[in-house]
């Protein structure tokens, strides 16, 4: 059985070296000595923690009845439910981006009636809200969804028996027990918003964030002037994933 492991682990050293190398990479190119951010870069992490935070929230708010509902469901309902999260799942960005544009945009029946109020949902803050909730959605309800569904029926069972209503056997009981669950989703949740380039690019261009801001970088000014903001954007989506996922690991 070591014998086993052992090959296991030998074969799978192309795949974990493929994943590594441009970590390691990063840590080698960075120029410590002279760390500073480009110009516009601090208004793009400005944009992308505060924008993105209320993105996060109205991603907890809605996708948390989803991911419940999913969870106990059953039948054809649930089956349309669970195509209408994982398309926009499964499409590219780019091709979410111009379908938002074309069902947010200025010439669609919501954009020509956002204009008579002088709204428009293109290209401003509440675009890059509405660009960071549609890509990341779909992740956390997924990823919720699983936490809930570790909930043991019998528990629920036994709640309703003693009395509780639905409502009390979800906030006592089914939220609870999925709460490391919950905070491992919102945590993905919240590293697909930041991250969010393809959609953001098509349909909320201005106000820049971090993964805009660093392909503008890029485009103007070269490679080495990207390193310290994308440092920070690792370092703002990275860990809370991480962390949560080691501690799921360690409680199971």
């Amino acid at each position: 059985m070591r014998y086993r492991h052992a090959t296991a682990l030998w074969l799978s050293l192309p795949a974990l070296l493929m994943l590594a190398v441009p970590f390691i990479t990063l840590i080698g190119v960075t120029n410590w000595q002279h760390l500073q951010l480009a110009w516009g870069d601090s208004h793009a992490i400005a944009t992308s923690l505060g924008l993105g935070g209320i993105a996060l929230l109205l991603i907890f708010i809605t996708g948390l009845p989803v991911a419940w509902w999913l969870s106990r469901a059953s039948g054809r309902a649930r089956f349309v439910v669970e195509l209408l999260v994982m398309i926009p799942l499964l499409t590219p960005p780019l091709a979410m981006g111009i379908l938002l544009v074309s069902a947010y945009g200025p010439y669609s029946v919501p954009g020509e009636l956002l204009s008579k109020f002088g709204w428009t949902l293109v290209n401003n803050p509440a675009a890059f809200i509405l660009a960071q909730w549609y890509g990341a959605l779909p992740y956390f309800i997924t990823t919720a969804r699983s936490a809930f569904a570790t909930v043991p029926k019998d528990i629920l069972d036994v709640g309703s028996t003693l009395g509780a209503s639905s409502w009390q056997c979800f906030w006592r009981l089914s939220l609870p027990i999925a709460a490391p669950g919950l905070a491992t989703a919102s945590a993905l949740a919240w590293a697909r918003a930041m991250g969010e380039f393809g959609i953001v690019m098509i349909f909320a261009y201005f106000p820049q964030g971090m993964p805009v801001q660093l392909y503008n970088n890029l485009q103007n000014n070269g490679i080495d002037s990207v390193y310290v903001l994308l440092w920070l954007l690792l370092l703002f989506t990275l860990p809370l994933p991480l962390v949560c996922f080691a501690l799921s690991r360690h409680k199971s």
